[in-house]
């Protein structure tokens, strides 16, 4: 983000947070209004900014990028979306990535961990990924793009690695790596990570695991978001916990999921659809479980709302248990690194305003399956298990179909490969037209993107 439309988005969280009931006042409204229409038209505001959601749903404001949020981004009907062959995108990915000076192994690995997500239809953390969390944050410094990955400590089985706060869309696959080395070796391998960064799906590293006949464990801590069960700061991040298992399927069981209820995009969802947030979602720093969507997308921007873990807010539908899950990565993410949680690691310096890097933890398990049993055998009874599950007697008031963990993302692939790419959401297109004219060399390689 560019110093000018991070001024004025500075403004805009003063108007909300200066004025709670600023929503009724129609001078503040029109001064909204004004001030949100100069952010969308200043270089370097994000079209995907929460901001743009608060305007619409809070203060009314309907800018276009507004519009298009309503119709996946785009004034264009869906169907009329550019498609974009998957290898293009991922080398403009990976071009992206060396324009910044990451090597080019690296970069190719993590324009693969980014396309991967694109494939297996999980935009949030593909294309949509590439300027606001790894680009936006490298121009701002809090994250660089070419840093060492050091051992710390290392045994047999075992090791602890440090990032440097490099991009940890590399340092991700390579511990994961180390850790099916060591599987493959030994049996069993744990790589913990410390000084890390945003490292993309975690299904990506369980995927490695079971590539290579293992069975994999990933998970990894963020900015604080989940309050814990009768709680309501934010503590811990939506931290998911991912394991991945081969099967006979023609794709593994891989089951990627945060252990909060909800995340602020589908919260921003319900905004865009005028729906009310279900209850037990979201708890705010009075105690009170809230609904009313708009609040809470004002509310979350100020700090003042927290997500709630799996189960929701409370016992009664066992909150206890998505708090205990959300904890135990959290632990695992820094009791052995001894690293930063919580405020520490929330991404801005509460002082002055300024974003400051955010030092992940991460750990990666592999289990070799040969060294316990045929890995034939142990693909055809997770397979049998698996369908099962699948032919069993379905919900009449339900969509006629079961389906297990990995096959949603199956099933995205399959269609997409068969349309010819992935579609591009105008947001999105205006991201990779501000890349390819600010970063260095990308212009003249991509003269005409294929949506101009």
């Amino acid at each position: 983000m560019t110093a000018a439309a991070d001024t004025i988005r500075s403004e805009l969280l003063s108007i909300i947070g200066n004025n709670p009931e600023g929503h009724k006042d129609e001078a503040i409204r029109t001064t909204f209004a004004s001030k949100l229409d100069e952010y969308s038209n200043t270089e370097g505001a994000d079209p995907n900014d929460v901001i743009f959601a608060i305007g619409k749903a809070v203060f009314g404001v309907d800018l276009p990028d507004a519009k298009k949020a309503k119709t996946n981004g785009s004034s264009k009907p869906a169907e009329e979306l550019p498609i974009v062959d998957f290898e293009y995108m991922k080398e403009f990915m990976k071009e992206v990535f060396l324009s910044y000076g990451v090597t080019p192994a690296r970069a190719e690995i993590c324009s693969d961990v980014l396309i991967e997500a694109d494939k297996r239809g999980i935009d949030s953390h593909g294309l949509g990924r590439l300027k606001p969390i790894y680009c936006d944050r490298m121009d701002e410094g809090i994250l660089w793009p070419e840093k060492p990955i050091d051992i710390i400590t290392e045994s047999e089985t075992t090791a602890l690695v440090d990032g440097n706060l490099g991009l940890g869309l590399y340092i991700g696959p390579h511990c994961m790596q180390m850790a099916i080395d060591k599987a493959k070796k030994y049996g069993v391998g744990f790589v913990a990570c410390r000084n890390s960064t945003h490292y993309g799906i975690a299904g990506y590293y369980a995927t490695m695991a079971t590539d290579q006949g293992c069975v994999g464990f990933t998970g990894t801590n963020a900015r604080p978001s989940i309050a814990p069960t009768f709680g309501v700061e934010p503590m811990m991040g939506t931290n998911p916990l991912v394991f991945g298992l081969p099967s006979s399927d023609d794709f593994p069981f891989v089951i990627d999921c945060a252990t909060s209820v909800n995340q602020r995009g589908k919260i921003e969802k319900y905004a865009r659809e005028g729906v009310d947030t279900p209850a037990g979602c979201v708890i705010d720093d009075q105690g009170i479980e809230r609904t009313d969507t708009e609040g809470i997308l004002r509310d979350m921007v100020l700090g003042k709302c927290a997500l709630t873990p799996v189960g929701g807010a409370g016992d009664k539908m066992g909150g206890y248990k998505g708090f205990g899950w959300a904890a135990t990565v959290e632990l695992l993410c820094t009791a052995f690194q001894s690293g930063p949680w919580g405020e520490d690691i929330c991404g801005v310096d509460r002082a002055t305003g300024e974003p400051k890097p955010m030092p992940l933890g991460h750990f990666f398990l592999a289990i070799d399956i040969e060294k316990i049993c045929p890995l034939d055998t142990f693909k055809k009874n997770t397979g049998e298990f698996l369908k099962a599950l699948r032919e069993s007697k379905k919900a009449p008031t339900g969509p006629g179909r079961i389906w297990t963990a990995g096959e949603p993302e199956n099933d995205a692939r399959i269609a997409r490969t068969s349309q010819g790419g992935m579609k591009v959401v105008v947001p999105l297109q205006k991201n990779m037209i501000d890349l390819r004219n600010t970063r260095p060399g990308l212009k003249e390689k991509y003269p005409k993107l294929p949506f101009e």
